[in-house]
């Protein structure tokens, strides 16, 4: 059976002229409707489930449309846009399947911009830590976007219940993730370093954890890794079915979350072989 696919229309109306537009999204969407993927529409998170993992100051401020920065602009209703992508988050824990949603999150701390960052990076509230947090199980989070999920590693440095692993191009933006750190595991990786290099590290990142202390998987997906997108690491479509295979064998319920993938209108083709190494090897 195929992973099910979280997905709904409302999240391709703001931002058109972004290169975080909804083009990325909107045909990804078409090529895994003609693979004949199934979907499921979200609902909006609650402030309840939002409050998980941002400062109430912050979640005000979202609401009024008070922060803004380059990368990060004010949409109007942003706020909703958001939340319901952070609902996409839960509903993809829920039935272990793979959100489709934009805004994506991972750099989306505490407060917004997280570890000294000024930009959100695209990021409105943190998906993947709302979702985690709703779930309230021992978590293993994988961050295989092409930027370190500085927010996330805000988020749960120093959690107990939570390991944090993250493969990314380092230098690179946000310029954090060059080190690991408590229970953060960090592996920086030079541009377009090559699908070899890459396996060796994932390899590397799978023997470093205690897979006896987490319940469920969770999975930062971005497809900006890909050859000649914005943070290359030199990766096909061949590499992320490799990828989804080792993320496979971790043998626990697992859910996906997009974050990065810009260029080409690839990631529709890049999400269906992960999808595919996935659910060749999981038990």
């Amino acid at each position: 059976m195929k992973t099910p696919i979280v997905f709904s229309e409302k999240c391709l109306n703001y931002g058109i002229w972004h290169i975080e537009g909804p083009q990325r999204v909107k045909k990804a969407y078409d090529f895994l409707n003609e693979k004949k993927y199934s979907f499921s529409e979200p609902s909006p998170a609650s402030d309840d489930d939002l409050l998980r993992a941002h400062k109430i100051e912050y979640i005000w401020n979202l609401k009024k449309s008070l922060v803004d920065d380059s990368d990060t602009p004010a949409y109007d209703n942003i706020f909703e846009y958001a939340r319901l992508s952070a609902g996409g988050a839960i509903l993809a824990a829920k039935i272990e399947g793979f959100s489709l949603m934009r805004p994506p999150g991972h750099h989306a701390g505490l407060n917004g911009s997280a570890l000294g960052v000024n930009s959100r990076g695209f990021c409105y509230l943190n998906n993947i830590a709302i979702a985690v947090k709703a779930v309230k199980k021992s978590a293993l989070i994988l961050d295989i976007d092409g930027h370190h999920g500085n927010g996330t590693q805000e988020i749960f440095q120093g959690d107990p219940k939570v390991q944090y692993v993250s493969l990314h191009r380092f230098p690179h933006f946000p310029g954090t993730g060059e080190k690991s750190v408590d229970n953060c595991l960090n592996f920086p990786l030079k541009a377009d370093c090559g699908e070899k290099k890459y396996l060796n590290t994932f390899d590397h990142a799978l023997e470093m954890i205690d897979r006896n202390k987490f319940e469920i998987v969770a999975v930062s997906v971005g497809f900006d890794t890909h050859k000649g997108d914005l943070a290359s690491l030199g990766l096909s479509e061949n590499s992320f079915k490799l990828i989804g295979r080792k993320i496979g064998t971790l043998n626990r319920p697992t859910f996906f979350l997009l974050e990065g993938g810009y260029i080409g209108g690839k990631n529709g083709r890049d999400i269906d072989q992960f999808l595919k190494g996935y659910e060749e090897e999981k038990k």
